[in-house]
């Protein structure tokens, strides 16, 4: 109180940040005590399943389309975890973390998710003829539409942009990222052919609402 005029913490904005590291640690137990009331309040934090449920919570109230979709592993010394999962919506929601720091303007591990995503579908659709000869490729923003992801890195020296390391910009994470998400996807898909129509189809579908919409 000798340098902030106020000093009183918000119970729900701690309550969301522990929250989340939670969700980020997944062997990780926070306990939440408040005795500022008559009656103490006590909650304890622990997610077993990791931005799994992180994912399954955003998405709790909405109408999804698939099952969660989760994938990890380690690239140029970049721990990498990827969770996503689209829903009949239009806007999509995808957040970025770095050392459980989260990056409201996203960064270099976000480019390289949407990269990876944008060329592994597009790769697929083309070879399952889903996308007509004479079809432009799907754009990411058409392939991103209602999607729900968390991308999660761990990075030994960190180089953020901004005072409250809103962005991300260490170059090595983008191929760190582009990398694992690449190759786990690729596989996914040829072994889940179900999953990879639908996202395909709501892609095509969205990218000839916006042709269409364009000629208008």
């Amino acid at each position: 109180d000798t340098i902030f005029d106020k000093t009183r913490f918000k119970e729900d904005d701690v309550k969301s940040r522990l929250h989340e590291t939670a969700y980020l640690n997944p062997k990780l137990t926070i306990i939440f005590e408040d005795k500022r009331k008559e009656e103490p309040e006590k909650v304890t934090y622990h997610e077993p399943e990791g931005i799994i449920g992180f994912i399954k919570d955003m998405n709790h109230s909405k109408e999804t389309v698939h099952d969660v979709i989760f994938f990890s592993g380690e690239s140029e010394g970049i721990s990498v975890e990827v969770a996503f999962q689209y829903v009949n919506e239009f806007h999509e929601n995808v957040l970025g973390f770095c050392n459980n720091i989260y990056n409201s303007e996203g960064g270099t591990h976000l480019t390289g998710f949407k990269n990876a995503l944008t060329k592994t579908f597009n790769d697929y659709a083309r070879k399952n003829k889903l996308l007509k000869d004479n079809e432009e490729s799907l754009s990411g923003e058409d392939i991103r539409e209602g999607l729900t992801a968390i991308i999660s890195v761990k990075i030994s020296e960190p180089q953020f942009e901004g005072q409250t390391k809103q962005k991300l910009g260490n170059s090595e994470a983008r191929g760190a990222v582009d990398n694992v998400v690449s190759k786990q996807l690729e596989i996914f898909l040829e072994q889940n052919p179900a999953v990879g129509k639908i996202i395909v189809e709501k892609s095509v579908m969205s990218q000839r609402a916006r042709e269409a919409a364009r000629k208008a």
